[in-house]
């Protein structure tokens, strides 16, 4: 199941990339949410790079899950690529920067969900027929997200 959206940022594609790679910010909005999110070491001393990655913790469907995250791919403004895994669940996102002009951007997200046992394809299927609904909450929560970054941005 493949989800995707793009929106339009009225900032230059470097600071919008810079804004995404932010780590620190992005781990404290993550746990305001309440996931238990902790960074795992990789022997690149925190630095912003593919070897990047985390363990989280969060409650889904009642029941509480984890879930490792991997920074495996980045090309410095235009692309950033996580791949997740959850209960035999395996999510790949991907994140392309294009800079429209040069105070302009658009940021283009696609998340790609793979089973990978049984009960994964249960949920996969299950999520699927609720699919419209999740596609406008993937599209609202983007765009929210890009007005956050934009007015943060243009007031820096």
């Amino acid at each position: 199941m493949d989800i995707s959206t793009k929106e339009d940022i009225e900032v230059p594609v470097d600071r919008v990339f810079a804004e995404a790679t932010n780590f620190d910010h992005l781990e404290r909005q993550i746990m305001r949410r309440g996931i238990e999110l902790r960074r795992v070491p990789t022997g690149t001393d925190g630095d912003a790079g593919p070897q990047m990655a985390w363990g989280a913790e969060f409650t889904f469907r009642g029941k509480t899950r984890k879930a490792s995250i991997a920074l495996v791919e980045q090309d410095t403004p235009n692309l950033l690529v996580y791949r997740s895994l959850s209960d035999g669940l395996e999510v790949l996102t991907r994140i392309e920067f294009v800079a429209l002009s040069r105070s302009r951007t658009r940021v283009a997200m696609q998340v790609a969900l793979q089973p990978k046992t049984l009960s994964a394809r249960l949920m996969v299927q299950s999520l699927k027929l609720a699919r419209a609904s999740i596609e406008k909450k993937f599209r609202v929560r983007m765009a929210e997200y890009a007005g956050t970054v934009e007015a943060r941005l243009k007031q820096a």
